[in-house]
């Protein structure tokens, strides 16, 4: 998918997630996030869009926080949504994917966004799916093109999510299998972190299953015992991963 393609697929998800949020009751709790209610989930999602818009409008050259951009709290509601939503679509269709600019990720380059934000609206429209006790559809490219961005970035979550730098070992190989979509990675675990390829290197353990599935397992969304999602060889290193690589 190229950056015009992401933020189509974008403007699909910011309209899903307000359409479920018309009629969700913002005290329901969510599952997928311990703590949060609806409420929450909005005001986070909002927040997220209205702090990706700010940093891609003037080309971030380095990382500002939501707070010091004096957004106003505003109550959550599918209008609130639908606007940040909007603004960030246009001012990203507007922009050059390959204008280098701040983000946290690896790829230096405003494109990361349209890409980034995609799969932020993606797993949170699940969330907010599953608190309202709705089923979520997913198409099975934007589902492994989700995980391959969450294993692309997550070395760079060190900064904010001190557990995946724990992500280490002695040459130990883990590797994702999205069975419907014919996608793989290969995890290998080094002294000084770990490494993802998309090169089937025999390993240790191995994640099977549908991309959707794979997915909200590896967000840790749903255990595997939820899923279809099964691990072969050795337990406790796909126990390891999915204790020590969550983006928070």
């Amino acid at each position: 998918m190229d950056h015009r393609e992401y933020c189509d697929a974008l403007e699909i998800e910011i309209n899903r997630f307000a359409e479920v949020l018309e009629t969700a009751s913002l005290d329901a709790a969510v599952p997928g996030c311990p703590d949060w209610s609806v409420r929450d989930l909005a005001l986070h999602l909002g927040t997220v869009h209205r702090w990706a818009e700010n940093l891609v409008a003037n080309v971030a050259p380095h990382y500002r926080s939501p707070t010091s951009m004096g957004f106003t709290s505003e109550p959550v509601s599918r209008t609130w949504i639908c606007e940040g939503g909007a603004q960030l679509l246009a001012t990203l269709r507007a922009g050059d994917p390959n204008e280098p600019m701040w983000a946290w990720g690896a790829d230096q380059h405003l494109g990361w966004w349209s890409r980034r934000q995609l799969h932020e609206t993606l797993v949170h429209r699940m969330d907010l799916e599953a608190a309202c006790g709705a089923s979520s559809d997913v198409p099975t490219e934007i589902a492994a093109d989700a995980i391959d961005e969450f294993l692309v970035n997550l070395k760079c979550a060190e900064a904010f999510s001190p557990q995946v730098r724990e992500l280490r070992g002695a040459g130990e190989v883990l590797q994702i299998h999205a069975t419907d979509a014919n996608e793989s990675w290969s995890i290998r675990f080094i002294a000084e972190g770990f490494e993802v390829t998309e090169d089937v290197i025999p390993g240790e353990a191995a994640f099977s299953g549908p991309a959707v599935a794979l997915l909200l397992v590896l967000y840790r969304r749903l255990t595997l015992a939820a899923t279809v999602v099964t691990v072969t060889g050795r337990q406790e290193l796909a126990d390891f991963w999915l204790a020590h690589s969550a983006l928070e």
